[in-house]
């Protein structure tokens, strides 16, 4: 029997990302190597993350997917070298990879699809007793920047994560074991990620834990100035990770375990 989500990650709790792929936006493939991805999860723990996302396949905007053959090429290798001595996450939205990686250890599944990508994903989840997250995203990877609209981006990514949270609930996934995402940068301008940022406690108000995965991202870096930028720097970064915390956020997906640690360690000593 899980603890309950918001027991087992205590707000501030930082998730680390080790992406196992030659074209992430943030890091260049710098751990498509399989010793390179286990000594990264390690080092991220020994920093003081609560827990590693593993992914096999690229989410960065205009990404190509690739195959569940080719995901698991990539990631089985990782998960089954660090062989449990690490809290892991799988970064997926395919039943096939998502429950071969519980198999060897995840704990929870990272659904940028909330759900709609495989329609046999929630049984995976739901059978296995792991943690999901919900993600929003509008569109796919490939096209999700291509002049995103909304009426209120806010209220709208609050809506359907209110709804795609309904679906898994009635898919037999225990609410307890479930968290949100605003899915900032998939499918949001710079200015509607900073909106949804700012009023990041409509989300919190769903009364389910809240990831937020600000780190590195292309806002951070435009709003500095740079109107080519394609990731944003780590002082940026700690910003708005200590502005989600103030707004309510639990989980913090990030790529500099260390330096996000201290921040929000800093930040939730503060009383409020």
């Amino acid at each position: 029997m899980r603890f309950p989500i918001e027991e087992r990650f205590p707000r501030p709790s930082v998730m680390g990302v080790v992406n196992v792929t030659p074209d992430s936006f943030s890091n260049g493939g710098v751990n498509f190597r399989t010793e390179d991805a286990v000594a990264s999860a390690h080092r991220m723990v020994e920093e003081g993350a609560a827990l590693v996302d593993v992914g096999g396949e690229s989410t960065r905007p205009g990404s190509e997917g690739v195959s569940a053959a080719e995901e698991l090429r990539r990631i089985v290798p990782v998960l089954e070298e660090l062989g449990g001595s690490v809290p892991l996450s799988i970064d997926t939205a395919k039943a096939e990879v998502a429950r071969r990686a519980l198999e060897l250890g995840a704990e929870l599944v990272n659904d940028i699809t909330a759900l709609r990508g495989d329609p046999d994903l929630a049984e995976v989840v739901a059978s296995s007793g792991a943690y999901l997250c919900l993600m929003h995203m509008r569109g796919e990877p490939r096209t999700m920047q291509d002049n995103p609209t909304y009426e209120d981006v806010a209220a709208e990514v609050t809506s359907f994560l209110e709804e795609r949270l309904h679906f898994a609930v009635d898919a037999g996934i225990p609410v307890e074991r479930i968290c949100l995402d605003p899915g900032f940068g998939f499918g949001k301008t710079v200015e509607q990620n900073f909106e949804l940022l700012g009023r990041l406690g409509e989300i919190v108000a769903l009364g389910r834990p809240v990831l937020v995965g600000l780190s590195r991202k292309r806002s951070l870096g435009r709003i500095l100035g740079d109107p080519d930028a394609t990731t944003g720097p780590l002082s940026a970064s700690l910003a708005a990770a200590v502005e989600a915390y103030g707004r309510g956020a639990a989980i913090f997906r990030v790529h500099e375990v260390r330096e996000h640690v201290e921040a929000l360690t800093v930040a939730a000593a503060v009383p409020r």
